[in-house]
């Protein structure tokens, strides 16, 4: 079984695009995928932009960055706290020599509460979500940057169908973020962003666009 990713971006601001492909085989329980960027054939044949990972859904993610000779270790287990599932994933970056632990523990079906620690810089991010309503397509999610000693806000709304709408604020850059998006099957994905920097005097949206397509090959 194979399956082949296209992506394309969009940023209006520097009126420019870039696009990522990927091509996933799966041997057993295990994936191995291999994506190129726009940058691989720009200037014909190259090595640049190419990623090849190997990953076990659930369990590890392993990514090689061929032109940087860099990689990427990815660990994912769960365990049972009080009888209630908590996810943890442990992440290294070897080039950056860059180590992180995620944790999230579901309380209920409505309410999550994650945590993120860096070891290099003992910065902690802590996040709770909270999903409003018996559908629970309207989430809540506060968040607290130990390092910025500051609050991020999102609340994101589900409607009926594809359609998804989504709104964040960065207290410590004073950035808002507006999303839109849509996943149709049919179609792809497809989202449009605008980010406003409340701290600049000129306060002009920045556009984005993507969209996403995924292929059966086998």
């Amino acid at each position: 079984m194979a399956k082949a990713t296209l992506k394309g971006k969009y940023e209006a601001e520097k009126n420019t695009g870039s696009a990522v492909a990927s091509v996933a085989f799966f041997a057993g329980d295990v994936k191995l995928k291999a994506s190129v960027t726009d940058e691989t054939v720009a200037k014909g044949p190259s090595l640049n932009g190419l990623l090849l990972s190997v990953e076990k859904p659930g369990t590890f993610i392993f990514d090689c960055d061929v032109p940087r000779k860099d990689f990427r270790f990815q660990f994912m287990n769960t365990i049972r706290v009080m009888e209630k599932p908590v996810n943890l994933t442990y992440i290294h970056f070897h080039g950056a020599n860059r180590t992180t632990l995620d944790g999230t523990l579901t309380v209920d079906p409505a309410n999550k509460l994650s945590c993120s620690y860096a070891f290099q810089t003992s910065n902690c991010r802590v996040k709770y979500a909270y999903a409003h309503g018996s559908l629970r397509r309207t989430v809540f999610e506060p968040c607290y940057d130990f390092s910025k000693k500051a609050w991020d806000f999102s609340l994101s709304r589900k409607f009926e169908g594809d359609d998804l709408l989504r709104a964040s604020y960065e207290t410590s850059r004073k950035n808002l973020k507006l999303e839109w998006s849509r996943d149709s099957k049919v179609n792809g994905i497809f989202k449009i962003a605008a980010a406003v920097d409340l701290a600049e005097e000129q306060k002009k949206p920045k556009l984005t666009a993507e969209t996403t397509w995924n292929f059966d090959l086998l």
